[in-house]
Formats: structure tokens, sequence, C-alpha cells
């Protein structure tokens, strides 16, 4: 690798860096402050919130890589334009396919870190939040039970604690659960304390009272206790057995599930599109770096816009993109659209590298740039301005 190629794979790999962490970081922003319901309702510390919320990063990199290698890619050749970079290079003998090497370079980089987060970390990280969600519900009674706040442990049961007494006591205690929708039970008891054994785990109540009202009947029912045992082993043995989604499996597991998997046997479609999707993953750089080189890699003088030339690697980019996520989508029923995506990306950075071979330049078409004019001296004349040349 010459001197030359050396400056634009370390311009391109800095630029690519600088726009990754900062789009990860803005849409990281946007899902962590989601998940701020862990410190506020089920009492958890920021340090387990940033430990949850930040595994979700390589997911977000995983789509963010290929759209910041393109803005990469074209603020570097957007540099060597403004600088006049490109022509001398084209003047000294380079040919934009030449010129399209050290970008190539940096775009393997990328690739082979997409192929790395895609078959492998992402999903590890996905595991990892359901895993630790999981022992979070499962530590339900004594990290979300806190005092002077109702926590929703379940969908229509709630439960709230006046304060915690040394000893693991658990003083003013009230439930209200309403998940048996013939009756509701509301229960207030003095104190209690947990009890965990083989069988389950418990909210012992001491000192307190029952009202039962069923359905159908007038009047509720009362029962006083001197000691009552409330079943909390739902929500203890909620995080033992966690069942990975087809987002939380590996690569070599997408592609060799096993035959007895029950979420296999009833999601195979979704299983089938999930691992084209990740198959796909480390061609969409090569795809966005060839198309956006294609339209700007081209040597231009300084007085020749590229306006257009953005523009248009701009929508052929995001049209791309739209129509794999439509892809994956349609392969869950047909897969035959898997192979319609293959096509679309392979063809896409043919007709890319055509161009950069050709050294076809990406120009306006003369109408349209007629419209144009017309249009801005019929503006300038509207507000009283002379129309410039």
């Amino acid at each position: 690798m010459g001197s030359i190629d050396r400056y634009i794979f370390r311009t391109t790999l800095a630029s690519f860096a600088l726009v990754l962490v900062s789009l990860t970081g803005v849409i990281w922003i946007t899902q962590a402050l989601r998940g701020i319901d862990l410190m506020t309702s089920q009492g958890q510390t920021i340090i387990t919130f940033l430990g949850i919320t930040s595994l979700v990063i390589p997911a977000l990199v995983l789509i963010i890589a290929p759209i910041a290698l393109m803005i990469a890619v074209s603020h570097t050749l957007n540099k060597l334009a403004t600088d006049s970079e490109i022509i001398v290079m084209n003047a000294a003998g380079f040919s934009p396919f030449r010129l399209f090497r050290p970008f190539f370079y940096a775009t393997c980089m990328v690739a082979l870190l997409v192929t790395f987060i895609g078959s492998y970390l992402a999903p590890d990280g996905l595991r990892r939040i359901k895993q630790w969600d999981a022992e979070i519900t499962a530590d339900v009674l004594t990290n979300i039970l806190q005092p002077g706040r109702f926590a929703q442990l379940d969908q229509n049961l709630t439960i709230r604690i006046r304060e915690r007494q040394p000893g693991g006591v658990l003083a003013g205690i009230f439930v209200d659960d309403r998940r048996d929708p013939k009756e509701r039970v509301t229960i207030i008891a003095d104190h209690g304390t947990v009890l965990k054994n083989e069988t389950g785990s418990y909210l012992v109540l001491e000192d307190g009272n029952l009202e039962r009202f069923e359905t159908g009947k007038r009047d509720p029912a009362f029962v006083a206790f001197v000691r009552y045992a409330f079943d909390m082993s739902k929500f203890s043995n909620r995080g033992r057995d966690v069942a990975l989604g087809i987002r939380e499996r590996y690569l070599w597991e997408l592609i060799s599930p096993p035959e007895d998997d029950p979420i296999y046997k009833q999601l195979s479609g979704q299983f089938y599109a999930e691992l084209h999707d990740r198959l796909l993953a480390p061609v969409y750089p090569f795809a966005f770096a060839v198309l956006t080189f294609a339209f700007l890699g081209t040597p231009r003088t300084t007085r020749q816009s590229r306006n257009f030339s953005i523009g248009g690697s701009i929508l052929a980019v995001f049209g791309l993109r739209m129509a794999g996520f439509a892809c994956s989508v349609m392969a869950v029923k047909t897969p035959a659209m898997a192979l319609v995506q293959y096509s679309m990306l392979f063809g896409a950075i043919a007709i890319g590298m055509w161009m950069i071979v050709g050294g076809v330049v990406v120009e306006p078409p003369a109408a349209l740039m007629e419209a144009i004019n017309r249009s801005n001296a019929r503006l300038a004349r509207l507000f009283g301005r002379p129309a410039t040349a």
C-alpha cells in the first residue's frame, strides 16, 4: 500500500469511526431512555442500567456501520475533490478504479467488523440482556419492592411496602391481586418476611386482613389472619429458564438449528429470513461503498457541482437498504425473496463497478438543468433581483 493509499485509507477509517460513534451514541441514548424505568420502578442501580442498555450497542452497530461507511466515503471523496486532489491523481495516471483501491481496503475492514458482530457479538449481547433481565425479575422480592412505591409485579398484581426493617422484615404491606377475573383480593398486613425453600418463594404476612370480592356477589368476604403465605414462586422462578429468540441465536445456530427446537418448528420462516439477513450483512458495506464511489469518485473541477451526485448516491443507498429490509420481511413467508435480495445487492455492486471501471460521470440531464435555471430566473425576477449567469 503506497503513501496515497495509506492517506486515503486512514482518512476514510477515521471518518468512519467518528460517524459510527456519533450515530450509535445518539441512537443508543434514545433506546436507553426507554429503559429508564429499570432504575425508577424496579430499583436498579445506574451501573445495572448502563450495563444492560450498553449490550444493545452491537446490534445498533450492525445496522449503522454500512451507513457510517457511506458517509465516510462521501466525506473523503468530497475532501479530495475540494482540494483538487482527485484531478491531480487522475492527471498522474490514477484511474477511478485505481483510486477505489484504498476505499476497498477500508470496506474490507468494515465488512470484517460487521461479520464478527453479526455472527457472534450482537446475538451474544442480546442474550445477555435477556438473561440479565430474567435475573432482575427473579430477584423481584429484594429489588423491585421499594419502600413507599407501588410495584406492579405482573398484570393486575400490585404490591406496596411502607418500609424495610432490620432482619429482612417488611412493614406495612399492601397487596392488590386482580389476576383472577372472577375475584379481587386485597390484603393489608402489619408486617411480613420473605421465605424461600425448595417448594418456592413466599411472602409470609402476619397480623392482617384479607378482603375477597367475588364477581356476582354483593358483599365482599373479610378474613382476619395471624399468618398468611402469599405465593411468589412465579416471579422467583421466571429467570431460571430463558428461551432464546431468533435474534439471540449465533450464526452457526441459525445455519444448523436443532430439529427438536420448539421455536424453530414454530418459526422456521423467521429462522430462514434471519439467516440470510446475517449472511448479507457484510455485503452491504461493499454495496454502499461501490455506489457512493461510482457517483462521487470521478474527477471533476471545482466549478462543477457535485450536489446532484451526492443526492443520487444517498437515494441509491437509501433505496437499496429499504428494499433489503422489505425483502427480509417478505422472506419469512416467501423464501424466494432471499434470492431477490442477493440478486439486488450483487447487481448493485456490479453496476457500480461498471460505472467505476468505465469512468462514468453522473451528471444531471441537460433538460433538468435548463428547467432549474429557468425557475431560478423567474424567482429572481419575482423578487426584483437580477438573475446570475
